[in-house]
């Protein structure tokens, strides 16, 4: 194996020193910013402290309940072989991509107050529910979350080596001891990462605060931070507001910490694993009842979504293909400047001694939110210029900046790969700098890359936060020429508009992502 300490060469010292000084410059920077400006907790008002509680109260009910329907269906997955079942567990990431707004659009045809579940309660003489506030903004969280809490906690179910069940099968063990010895000392060890995961999400959520929330009983910090800058112009409080939003979250981080416990199962054979116990009539209907269940919750608003807005996409007028063309050119310009950042700290991390501090640098991102940074560059740039007018380019910065996290996990497996087994032969051929990245790296990342590429622009493309402080009226990329057209009760056009906004991610992600396995050994 090549040493994995290789001096860098000066390209790419350069190249991860320029990575480096942006993500620190855009993290580190504009918290600072939001430091210098906060103005003390004594300012906030009742309201300020009716969103903490809120924020709190949502995001710790929304994970457990994510985490709560997530362990049948991931039981269920875990102990059950049937056709699709690979097709669906792949699905279950297709949320992970699915721009906020548009989920919300769909949760609004199914669960709103013109929805099919109220014309069905209609019918029945039941009074219509809402889909606003508290529970609406629960629902979508469990909605978005769900498929990665049963992601993570199959991981956990699959880890559990199959020598395990099969002495459990040995010495007579039934559903309750099968639970109690094997299953539930991998939840307690697998749950409360997953539980604060999906909390971080949500503490830090924005689109759906403020599409379902508003109003003084559901008022998150993120749409506090929102308001007090957009409307109230109030910096100051704007500050304190992202100061204790951070608190929040690194107090979730901390009990994540205190919280894990290992499994402790020790290793197997990685055989296949016969789960015994799941036979007979009960668990079997158990386990058809959780994937149906989660199946058509997951899936119904999503083809609503695809039923009314396909024939109303034709139709939509002028400004919302203008807005498309702005949410194509910052996600493609965010998914360059991320790759341009992760390419080099991955190959860096590969090679360098402080691999460490590259990739927690890399991982820095993850501690804060867009919101949070988009204050700090509303309150560096507002004394300076005009902020409308850097909308897109900063949407596009910070959108590259809050992925880089999640590029490097694609990219930095694929770069210490090539470092070991092709460095050393590359470094006594003198291969290096250009050379060496249009031979080894570059063809032999290509699958990584392609994968970080269309997450990135994906991910960019439906992103409805930092554009949302910066834009003007005629500015504005998709996701915000959606919540205006659902803000003035245009349906068919808001319809028609999330139908291309659901098909412009998808789509972005399958070409880049295909690009990227095309004649690339995959």
């Amino acid at each position: 194996m090549a040493d994995s300490t290789q001096p860098l060469s000066p390209a790419l010292r350069i190249g991860v020193g320029l990575a480096l000084a942006a993500v620190l410059a855009l993290v580190l920077g504009t918290l600072a910013a939001v430091l210098a400006r906060a103005k003390g907790f004594g300012a906030l008002g009742p309201a300020d402290w009716a969103a903490v509680r809120f924020t709190v109260n949502q995001a710790a009910i929304s994970a457990a309940l994510s985490i709560a329907f997530a362990v049948p269906v991931a039981r269920a997955l875990a102990r059950r072989r049937f056709v699709g079942r690979g097709l669906l567990v792949t699905a279950l990431g297709a949320p992970f991509l699915l721009p906020v707004i548009v989920a919300v659009m769909g949760l609004l045809t199914i669960f709103g107050r013109a929805g099919t579940l109220n014309g069905m309660l209609g019918l029945a003489g039941v009074q219509p529910i809402s889909i606003y506030g508290f529970g609406g903004v629960v629902l979508a969280h469990v909605f978005l979350n769900l498929p990665l809490a049963v992601r993570l906690l199959l991981h956990g179910w699959l880890a559990i080596p199959a020598e395990r069940f099969r002495l459990a099968a040995s010495l007579g063990f039934g559903t309750g001891a099968m639970l109690r010895h094997l299953e539930w000392p991998m939840l307690r060890a697998v749950v409360p990462s997953a539980f604060v995961a999906i909390l971080l999400i949500c503490l830090t959520s924005f689109t759906v605060a403020l599409t379902l929330g508003g109003g003084p009983r559901a008022t998150t910090l993120e749409l506090a931070i929102y308001q007090a800058l957009r409307f109230d112009f109030d910096p100051g409080r704007a500050a304190t507001l992202a100061v204790l939003q951070l608190a929040l979250s690194a107090l979730a981080m901390l009990l994540a910490l205190k919280l894990a416990v290992p499994a402790a199962f020790g290793a197997g054979l990685d055989r296949p694993v016969q789960r015994w116990d799941a036979d007979g009539a009960v668990p079997r209907a158990a386990d058809a009842v959780a994937l149906v269940g989660a199946t058509l919750f997951l899936a119904a608003p999503l083809a609503a979504v695809v039923v009314e807005g396909s024939g109303h996409v034709a139709g939509l007028p002028a400004s919302v293909w203008q807005a498309a063309l702005r949410s194509l050119g910052v996600a493609l310009g965010s998914g360059a400047l991320a790759l341009a950042m992760a390419l080099p700290l991955s190959l860096g991390a590969a090679r360098s001694r402080r691999r460490g501090w590259v990739e927690a640098a890399g991982m820095l991102p993850l501690a804060t939110s867009a919101l949070v940074v988009g204050t700090g560059l509303m309150l560096l740039l507002r004394p300076l210029t005009n902020v409308t007018a850097l909308a897109l380019p900063v949407t596009a910065a910070v959108n590259a900046v809050m992925v880089l996290p999640f590029c490097l996990r694609v990219m930095s497996p694929a770069a210490r790969t090539i470092e070991a087994d092709y460095g050393r032969l590359a470094d006594s051929l003198g291969l290096a700098g250009a050379a060496r990245l249009r031979i080894l790296i570059l063809p032999r990342m290509r699958p990584a890359l392609g994968f970080a590429a269309g997450l990135a622009t994906a991910m960019s493309m439906g992103d409805l936060g930092v554009i949302a402080l910066f834009a003007g009226a005629d500015n504005a990329t998709l996701p915000l020429a959606l919540y205006r057209l659902m803000g003035a009760y245009r349906t068919a056009d808001a319809a028609g508009a999330a139908m291309l906004l659901l098909a412009l991610s998808l789509a972005l992600f399958w070409v880049f992502d295909r690009g990227g396995r095309i004649d690339a050994g995959s």
